[in-house]
């Protein structure tokens, strides 16, 4: 895996889709960002998206994509995220526009042109079922797919199902039976990277315009999950899912066999790693995360942030 990985990014923004990208603009050959209705509309997401890019400073292009999931009604996350999805900062006007063609074909032109892509979702997989179907030689034409969703042990939405995987679940199924290369970051390994308070002060001192952006979408973060779990700190889910791929010494990881249960009446959504003993287990299709170097992450992505303050 190369230190620079090329990368395109289809998310919701999202806080922490918002750190995501702002780390991939400085570890990452970005080529281009798509976006799914996931933690608020598609028409959030997509200016989310828009708004994020011009504040990283990236050149690429943005392409919308699909407004709900497969299958169903879509999704939402305004507990936690507020109304705009970024709630926190006040939110600049967007300098750019989106792209004609949608986020699907976007990502299917993107593979095309770049055997070594990795597309890496941060939200529901809508958008690469979708360019799946367009090109079924997808999965074996981008290098790999690193995603944030799903979980070994339990959920967030339900007590099964992670947030991403239970947005679209029949989409999260195309992708981990496509036989793409699949890294997953499920919610066991993403809690174990959080943020807390003294993160706040430290990403406002940086004193640029992406440290204190950063530092109030951090904030407004924070009392979100302490709310819900009295925790004083908040997990960096999607972060995670690309560090995997700039920095994999952070991890170890499992080769697991991941289904998604479709129609479980408690169960929809939940992604099922079959850890069973080694000679009972199904062929692995997911390298699974289980662990990362809490203290070395938040130091890379401090690293990353810092760079902003020295680049302006």
């Amino acid at each position: 895996m190369s230190a620079r990985p090329r990368v395109l990014i289809d998310c919701d923004p999202g806080h922490d889709d918002a750190f995501a990208l702002l780390f991939a603009a400085r570890t990452c050959d970005v080529v281009a960002i798509t976006t799914v209705s996931g933690n608020v509309g598609i028409g959030s997401t997509t200016r989310n998206a828009l708004i994020v890019r011009d504040l990283a400073g990236l050149d690429v292009p943005v392409h919308r994509g699909a407004a709900g999931p497969l299958v169903g009604e879509p999704l939402h996350a305004p507990d936690i995220h507020g109304d705009s999805g970024l709630d926190g900062p006040v939110l600049p006007s967007p300098r750019g526009d989106v792209e004609k063609a949608p986020a699907a074909v976007a990502i299917v032109e993107a593979a095309r042109a770049h055997p070594d892509l990795w597309l890496v979702p941060t939200g529901p997989l809508t958008n690469v079922a979708l360019a799946m179907h367009l090109d079924p030689e997808l999965p074996r034409r981008v290098a790999g797919i690193s995603l944030m969703g799903g979980s070994r042990t339990h959920g967030n939405t339900t007590a099964a199902a992670e947030f991403n995987i239970l947005a679209d679940p029949e989409a999260a199924d195309v992708v981990f039976r496509s036989g793409a290369r699949i890294v997953m970051s499920g919610l066991d390994l993403t809690h174990q990277f959080r943020l807390g308070r003294d993160e706040v002060a430290a990403l406002h001192a940086l004193g640029s315009e992406v440290g204190v952006f950063a530092s109030e979408l951090l904030g407004y973060f924070l009392d979100s999950y302490e709310r819900r779990s009295g925790r004083p700190s908040a997990p960096m889910h999607d972060p995670c899912a690309v560090m995997a791929l700039t920095d994999p010494e952070l991890f170890d990881r499992e080769p697991l066999h991941v289904a998604v249960e479709l129609r479980g009446e408690h169960t929809r959504g939940m992604t099922l790693c079959d850890q069973r003993d080694l000679e009972r287990r199904r062929e692995p299709n997911t390298e699974v995360l289980v662990r990362i170097d809490a203290a070395s992450a938040r130091a890379r992505l401090r690293q990353a942030l810092a760079e902003y303050a020295r680049s302006r």
